[in-house]
């Protein structure tokens, strides 16, 4: 039966772990981008368009892939038809996680249980509204029904973090901490560059004339972050390539772009290189977690780029080599300062294996200091899933896994943990009846329970934070 409680649940100890331990556990979600100014201001949605479609490329791929005008995906139609085109597609999408997860959250969230489509789509309109203009639907409701604990948000190293400081001292039942997003300091040869350095400058409170003063600045932004909760750093690394540069060229590179000229695509690697590794370091000191998001393909399509922006569907994934410049990264940081707790996440499932491999050249200390991030973004489905769970246990100690996370700003995409959750337990009780798993349901449950919290409550050291 759809989405009856045991779906996905294919033998008895998958039952079993997800019913007596996975679905107990409250979240994490350690890598989002939600908004803290809509977390801090509560407010409800005017309707169900408003929380599903707004800001999902995720919906809109599949909308577009049904021939729904842009009019009604990112354009002037209105909610209500807007709605109606999503209610349309679904239907289409069996198969598909998106078909499994909208109708979770109906469920989860609204208690409706009718399948979504174009005949049923008025009734739900009006159900799901009606409840959303309630006092028990505002956003940080929303979190709380979900069970979530701790959300770490995406930030600039510009941001006052305002409302995380505002959220802190008001909110008791979760917590909101950030997470340093210095990708437009790397992002050297950006249109914007030298403008978000005049905003760092009043950030930090100090000039930033020079490489070395852009390094004091970040310096100064990592411990403004850490004295407001952060524990994780992320980088989205779209392409990885690493040169070290010569004393002095890192100077000369930064005034160069700072005057205005052009820089060759060595002189970007290098800065780039150099940043990073500096940044690394700081990590390192602060006892931080970094996340790299590798190879995005992104902005394909020209036209729609020119029109939109980017982030509104039409990314791809990268296939360029990674092993070489990933390695020298690791290791120079190793050689040196030393490396932070690391997650690498590849959107490319066919990084893995190379992921792994030099994951395994750097472990010590601490149990999965190094992690291969959890199925991220086209890999978020149940296969995708599947494969980075079982490629994790193949290569190195899945009990020390991290788990999930939303990746999403959608505050009804918490259903994707118990998604991730019903997966775990699927391919846990699947070993189970091949004679790979012993059956022992205390010493799976276990597993079950510190991968889907335990593990990223530790891992990540937010007890410090409070």
């Amino acid at each position: 039966m759809f989405l009856n409680d045991n779906f996905l649940l294919t033998t008895d100890m998958a039952e079993s772990l997800f019913h007596d331990y996975a679905d107990n556990m409250p979240i994490i979600d350690y890598h989002c981008h939600l908004d803290p100014k809509e977390i801090y201001e509560n407010k409800n949605f005017k309707n169900i368009t408003e929380a599903w479609l707004y800001g999902d490329h995720y919906k809109w791929r599949l909308m577009r892939a049904n021939g729904v005008p842009e009019s009604h995906i990112t354009g002037d139609a209105s909610d209500y038809d807007k709605f109606l085109a999503w209610a349309r597609t679904v239907p289409k999408t069996i198969g598909n996680p998106l078909f499994s997860w909208t109708h979770l959250e109906l469920r989860r969230f609204f208690g409706i249980d009718e399948l979504l489509n174009e005949q049923s789509a008025p009734r739900i309109w009006e159900k799901a509204n009606e409840k959303l203009a309630s006092p028990d639907f505002r956003r940080r409701s929303l979190i709380k029904a979900s069970k979530v604990k701790i959300i770490c948000t995406t930030d600039d190293p510009v941001d006052s973090l305002e409302y995380h400081q505002a959220l802190s001292k008001e909110e008791q039942d979760f917590q909101v901490f950030p997470t340093f997003r210095p990708d437009k300091a790397l992002n050297i040869d950006a249109p914007g560059f030298k403008d978000w350095i005049g905003r760092l400058e009043q950030a930090a409170g100090t000039a930033v004339a020079s490489y070395t003063d852009l390094v004091n600045a970040l310096k100064n932004r990592v411990l403004f972050f850490h004295e407001h909760g952060c524990r994780l750093s992320d980088h989205a690394l779209d392409v990885l390539r690493y040169q070290a540069g010569e004393a002095g060229d890192v100077e000369r590179i930064f005034a160069k772009r700072l005057a205005g000229d052009d820089l060759s695509k060595e002189e970007i690697t290098i800065y780039r290189t150099e940043l990073l590794s500096a940044l690394i370091g700081m990590y390192h000191e602060m006892n931080w977690t970094m996340q790299l998001h590798i190879h995005a393909y992104r902005n394909n399509n020209t036209p729609m780029f020119n029109k939109l922006g980017p982030d509104t569907g039409y990314d791809g994934i990268n296939d360029l080599s990674l092993t070489v410049s990933l390695s020298q990264l690791l290791d120079r940081a190793e050689s040196t300062q030393g490396l932070p707790k690391t997650i690498l996440y590849s959107l490319n499932p066919n990084d893995y294996p190379a992921i792994l491999a030099l994951m395994g050249c750097y472990q010590k200390d601490t149990p999965g200091k190094l992690q291969l991030g959890s199925g991220w973004w086209y890999n978020d489905t149940r296969s995708g899933m599947r494969h980075q769970l079982t490629m994790f246990a193949d290569n190195s100690v899945l009990a020390n896994f991290v788990g999930m996370l939303t990746d999403s700003r959608s505050f009804l995409s918490y259903t994707r943990h118990e998604y991730f959750r019903r997966v775990l337990c699927e391919l846990i009780g699947e070993w189970v009846e091949r004679g790979e798993a012993p059956n022992d349901a205390a010493l799976l449950g276990k597993l079950v329970e510190d991968i889907s919290y335990n593990n990223a409550a530790n891992y990540f050291g937010f007890s410090s934070a409070k």
